[in-house]
């Protein structure tokens, strides 16, 4: 029996495009929706093997179409297809046991191995937003840092003072200056103040999730 799918996108050309692809394939397309409250209507009702989502629909998004169907113990298997390469939707389309992320510019070329890799109970993701994110990972030198120090640091960031930092963390500004002693030696940093501002600058984006 073919693999039964819906497909989901407000963009009428991409969903289409999509639908006329997996036709070609032989899949079974049952059903298509232009956003998400229609496209967890329809995963409901007919519970398909799988479901292939637009990231950005209106009404509801399709990570938070895959929310639902996690609370409803639906048993249809999400993938999500979208431009964005995002750290955050990826954490967050794992955190829901999302089987696919396809980036758009490569759907047609992936989908097919995507809904394969699917069925056998394994999860593919686009391999370029892997690369990407792999770029991004924390380098080497930030891992070596205990969780306090990284917030030190983030605060630096901010422009603040060893005083207010110690406010902030509700510490004295003695163990902020321990702490900075110890980044300035676990990154091999030179004595002056600019250089920890320049470090902690550069490396923003990894110290943002510490508040």
């Amino acid at each position: 029996m073919p693999t039964s799918i819906i497909t989901a996108d407000d963009h009428p050309l991409i969903l289409k495009g999509l639908n006329d692809y997996l036709l070609e394939k032989q899949f079974n397309v049952i059903a298509s929706a232009k956003n998400g409250k229609e496209a967890f209507t329809l995963i409901n009702a007919h519970q398909p093997d799988i479901a292939i989502l637009d990231i950005q629909m209106p009404i509801l998004t399709g990570l938070q179409v895959a929310e639902k169907c996690k609370t409803e113990g639906l048993h249809t298997k999400i993938i999500i297809i979208t431009f964005e390469k995002s750290e955050e939707i990826y954490n967050k389309a794992k955190s829901l046991g999302i089987y696919g992320y396809i980036l758009k510019e490569f759907a047609i070329a992936e989908i097919e191995h995507c809904i394969a890799s699917v069925l056998e109970e394994r999860s593919y993701f686009s391999p370029e937003l892997i690369e990407y994110l792999e770029i991004k990972e924390t380098p080497e030198e930030l891992k070596t840092l205990t969780d306090t120090e990284m917030k030190v640091l983030k605060l630096i960031t901010e422009n603040k003072t060893a005083k207010e930092i110690a406010d902030v963390l509700y510490i004295s500004a003695r163990t902020v200056e321990k702490h900075k002693s110890n980044i300035r030696n676990k990154l091999k940093l030179k004595s002056n103040a600019n250089s920890f501002v320049l470090f902690a600058k550069e490396h923003e984006e990894f110290l943002s999730k510490y508040t």
